[in-house]
This record gives structure tokens, sequence and C-alpha cells, in this order.
């Protein structure tokens, strides 16, 4: 078995203004250095309770897009370990969606945006990757670094859509259809590797953020409900917490 803690990487301005970001390398806000920091305190605290259990982190990977990297520097200053960059944890590719906000997509891009509301595993916008492909990559990127470290405790550093990937494989959802699982921003998410497989042990961990701003809410269940709104309707929805 081989343990993973995986974590979201900190709040952007494009997570604030509900952009796609996908492999654009946006850095973190202020917002997101502060969580990052609230993330090595916790992490400094629970780093004695790991040494009584035996299971003090040995490895600390991160995606290599910046975001990710400047949320795992301060667990990386915790464990004491170099952080390795793995481009397999990427965020999912948006293609032209990338940069834009929801209603501009749905001004500029308007029938690509009403397949997107599809959510089917197997189609993608103009320069964009499936969520099926995306979905194998970041499973096999697991699974290769669950057998790289096998009965290791590893920290990994990446993002919500990854995130969304794991939960889908863990307990057996299509991969069609919206986003069902909370990912806040520098959560923490328990999983383990075992018997060929991910499970689920703790999930969406964010208390040592309970006292700091509400994060921005990326739901596509509301962009599904808000499907055939009028422009000025939709720039209102999307105010309200739609990305």
């Amino acid at each position: 078995m081989t343990d993973f803690l995986l974590i979201r990487h900190g709040e952007t301005a494009w997570n604030r203004e509900l952009r796609f970001q996908g492999q654009l390398d946006v850095p973190l806000n202020d917002m997101g250095f502060a969580q990052a920091q609230r993330l090595k305190t916790r992490m400094s605290q629970a780093f004695a309770e790991w040494q009584a259990q035996g299971r003090v982190p040995t490895r600390l990977i991160s995606s290599d897009l910046l975001r990710a990297q400047q949320t795992a520097q301060p667990v990386a200053e915790v464990l004491g370990h170099t952080c390795i960059l793995n481009t397999g944890l990427r965020e999912q590719c948006y293609g032209v969606f990338e940069g834009m906000r929801s209603p501009d997509i749905q001004a500029q891009h308007p029938e690509a945006w009403q397949r997107w509301l599809a959510f089917d595993a197997d189609v993608a916008v103009e320069g964009a990757e499936t969520t099926r492909a995306f979905h194998d990559r970041v499973i096999a990127a697991l699974q290769e670094l669950a057998q790289q470290y096998a009965g290791e405790h590893v920290v990994v550093v990446t993002h919500g859509g990854v995130l969304d990937m794991v939960w889908r494989h863990a307990q057996a959802l299509s991969l069609s259809g919206p986003r069902v699982c909370d990912i806040p921003n520098a959560g923490l998410n328990q999983v383990a590797w075992r018997d060929g497989g991910l499970h689920i042990q703790g999930w969406a961990d964010a208390t040592h953020l309970a006292d700091l701003p509400e994060q921005p809410v990326y739901s596509q269940k509301r962009l599904l409900d808000a499907r055939g709104q009028t422009h000025d309707q939709a720039l209102e929805t999307h105010a309200n917490g739609v990305a």
C-alpha cells in the first residue's frame, strides 16, 4: 500500500475571477500565499503525529505548474524534501477556454460552450484534452508513483481537476457529468493506493483555513443549471460563484 496526501494548490487571481486556468501558468495571489503558509503550519503540527505512527512523508511531488510549485514550497520546508516535479499531475488542458470566464465563452464560443455543458468524457473543445484522456493520464501518474514508492507516505500538490478524477476513480463514478465533490484550495485529501486501486480515507479537509475569507466556488452543476440564460443573466450567475 502507498499512502498519498493530495493537496490542491492555493488560490490564484484567476480562481477568484472564476476563469478557466487549465495548463496556463498562473501564480498564486496574496490569499493563495496565505493559504500556503497555513498549510505549512498544519503540516508542522501533523509531523509529530506522523512520527508517532511511523508514517512520516518520504516524498514530495508537485505538478510542474507554478501555482502548485508555490504551494509545495512551504511544505518542502517542513518535510525537508526536495520537491519532485511531475507533468502527469498537471491540470486538464481546456484549449480555447483557457484564460476566459464562462460569460465570455458563451458570447465568443457559443457552440463550443454548449458542447462543454454536455460534460461528455469523450468530447473536447478545440485544443482541449478530453476528460477520459485526462483521467487516464492522472491515474497512470499516480499508479506509477504508487509502484515507485510502494509502502511510503507521499505528499502530492496538484489541481482541482486532478482531484476530481481521483474522486471519480475511487468511487467508480462516471467520467461524464458535472463534478460532485468539494475541492477547496489548499485542502487536504488522504488517499491510499491498495490492491491496484485508489481508496479515499479523508477528503476536503480545510480546517486550517477556517477563518480565512470564503473561497470562490467552481460549480459545474450550477453551470449546467444556468444553461439557456441570457448573457446578462449568465454574468449575474457567474458573480454568484459559477466558473
